[in-house]
């Protein structure tokens, strides 16, 4: 199978950009999407039956705020919406697509926002998420996470860690918990495959134009259960 995951940051943008012919040049068994930054009813048809694909949406209460979708060449067992939490449900920011080998949550997990005020609310998503998966691992479910995790794990994951280490996405506090994930049994599968290289990003900031010069940070991710790790093949 082959699985991509996207921050899109506003998917009706992204159509009028080419999203459906890249879509089609990317076949993929799954394509999960986050900060849609749509509702249903403001997306085209299209977008509601896309070309090959199953689509599901999560969309947050606030219309152009955050949201997530997946899109699926095989029909799943259960979709569910959220994780039963309502003061984060309520952001639209969870998908969870069960299969019969595995269940996929595709995540756009908070940022911390500027000033770093929002941290505490990241850092209770954090926790929250964690003990629902926790207890789909106890019930002997295969997971796959991925999305937008908005936190740099290490050093390496970002062009100027020194400069960062008082900015949300790269606080000591966001990157303990990442650990904290990883120690629970969950493989970063991209650094299972690329052990202590860097410069491979997933964001720049465009309002500094950052991607020109590759000052980037990798703060979106796949991770599998560790029971899924040795189907893995490239990531």
């Amino acid at each position: 199978m082959r699985l991509l995951s996207w921050n899109i940051n506003g998917i009706r943008a992204a159509e009028r950009k080419g999203f459906f012919d890249w879509l089609a040049s990317k076949p993929a068994d799954i394509v999960c999407v986050q900060e849609t930054k749509a509702h249903p009813d403001q997306l085209t048809e299209k977008f509601l039956n896309p070309p090959g694909y199953h689509a599901y949406w999560n969309s947050a209460a606030r219309k152009g705020y955050s949201g997530v979708a997946v899109f699926t060449a095989t029909q799943p067992l259960n979709v569910r919406l959220g994780f039963g939490v309502p003061e984060f449900d309520c952001e639209g920011r969870v998908l969870e697509v069960e299969f019969k080998e595995f269940t996929l949550f595709n995540v756009y997990f908070p940022n911390g926002s500027s000033g770093n005020v929002r941290v505490p609310y990241k850092m209770a998503f954090y926790e929250a998420f964690l003990k629902h998966i926790e207890k789909l691992r106890k019930k002997g479910k295969r997971l796959i996470i991925c999305g937008d995790v908005n936190t740099a794990h290490e050093p390496i994951d970002l062009a100027r860690p020194k400069e960062n280490e008082k900015n949300t996405g790269f606080l000591p506090e966001e990157r303990a918990w990442v650990s904290k994930f990883i120690s629970r049994g969950y493989v970063d599968t991209f650094r299972s495959r690329h052990i202590g290289e860097a410069g491979h990003y997933s964001w720049w900031d465009y309002k500094t134009k950052a991607r020109e010069r590759d000052i980037g940070w990798r703060i979106d991710y796949f991770f599998v259960s560790e029971d899924l790790a040795r189907n893995l093949t490239d990531a």
